[in-house]
């Protein structure tokens, strides 16, 4: 078993391309997946026992936003929390990549952490709403409702895009496959808004819930956005996977 130092430096030969990433993702929480990765591999985890840390650290914090009174402590532990779970769910893909020890079974409980997580931090919220919010109407109860099901949207209409990719790409063969284009500094900045790890920083505000109200609100309004317009984009690439 190598140093830390030499893994890390294998890690980093083995990242995913950035095209598609935002800056968070790219500068921020990949690089703290990787000295995680290499913690554990030292530590001898496997990719699963990764995620199921990241699993801990992002249901541990959920379950507090819907139990607990919101509160400045509250904030910074939740937040502190969430990343942390973010962090660890970059890490079990890196951690697999450099072992090669990844594989379907892996791949399904990753994305199964993933679903899950997309509904409960709505729900998390909703409850909270519900309990400590003392709300200026009850319409707000509906906001993480919408913002669940654009989040939820988003995540499945992304899998089955990249899935129906993969599978018309293998069907036509080698030959037909278009190479990837380069990283695009803009789409990376632009792309900010929607990156989980930039949502996390709302939690920040719930120690001031009319503040936290409204940057969520902002959030789910973007989301929204973003969602419209992956969906025009996914439609019109997959129509022309058809017409091809």
């Amino acid at each position: 078993m190598g140093s830390t130092g030499t893994v890390l430096r294998e890690l980093r030969g083995a990242q995913k391309s950035a095209k598609g990433v935002s800056l968070y993702s790219r500068y921020v929480n990949r690089p703290a997946g990787r000295v995680l990765a290499a913690g554990a591999y030292r530590a001898g985890m496997t990719p699963n026992h990764v995620t199921l840390t990241s699993a801990l650290f992002t249901f541990g914090a959920l379950a507090a936003v819907a139990l607990v009174e919101p509160s400045w402590t509250l904030a910074v532990l939740v937040y502190a929390a969430l990343v942390t779970g973010f962090a660890f769910d970059s890490a079990d893909g890196q951690l697999a990549r450099l072992t090669g020890r990844g594989g379907p079974d892996g791949e399904w409980l990753d994305h199964v952490v993933d679903c899950g997580k997309m509904v409960l931090v709505h729900t998390a919220v909703l409850i909270s709403f519900y309990r400590f919010g003392e709300l200026p109407s009850e319409a707000w109860l509906l906001l993480p409702l919408g913002f669940q099901l654009a989040a939820v949207v988003t995540f499945c209409a992304g899998l089955l895009r990249e899935q129906l990719g993969k599978a018309a790409a293998s069907a036509r063969g080698p030959s037909w496959a278009v190479p990837a284009a380069p990283a695009s500094p803009v789409r990376a900045v632009a792309l900010l808004p929607a990156d989980y790890g930039v949502f996390c920083l709302v939690f920040l505000l719930l120690g001031a819930p009319g503040a936290f109200r409204a940057g969520y609100a902002v959030l789910a309004a973007v989301h929204t956005l973003f969602l419209a317009a992956f969906l025009a984009k996914w439609f019109r690439e997959l129509k022309g996977l058809r017409a091809g």
